[in-house]
């Protein structure tokens, strides 16, 4: 992969994992690396899933790619969150 690909993917994977973590309720205790990590793999994920629904090539934004990787990349951040504990309330006792 060349560096122009890389900076794509970087590029891509913050834009995803935003908007995943836009789309989740509550805030999420995951890191900035996480999110681009996360939003890079559902990216990635997201991409294969539309060429296997040949949805991947469309005129013009190829929206239906875009909302099943951000839906990939909300799957993502909920799970890491919820793995690390943030997905936990605490019960407070009076």
């Amino acid at each position: 992969m060349e560096i122009s690909g890389i900076i794509s993917a970087i590029v891509i994977g913050v834009i995803i994992g935003v908007l995943g973590r836009l789309v989740v309720p509550g805030r999420q205790h995951i890191g900035v690396m996480w999110t681009i990590l996360i939003g890079i793999v559902a990216a990635l994920i997201g991409s294969a899933i539309a060429r296997g629904l040949d949805v991947a090539s469309t005129n013009g934004v190829d929206w239906i790619e875009w909302l099943i990787q951000i839906a990939l990349a909300a799957l993502g951040v909920a799970a890491l969150d919820r793995g690390r504990g943030g997905g936990r309330r605490r019960l407070l006792h009076h």
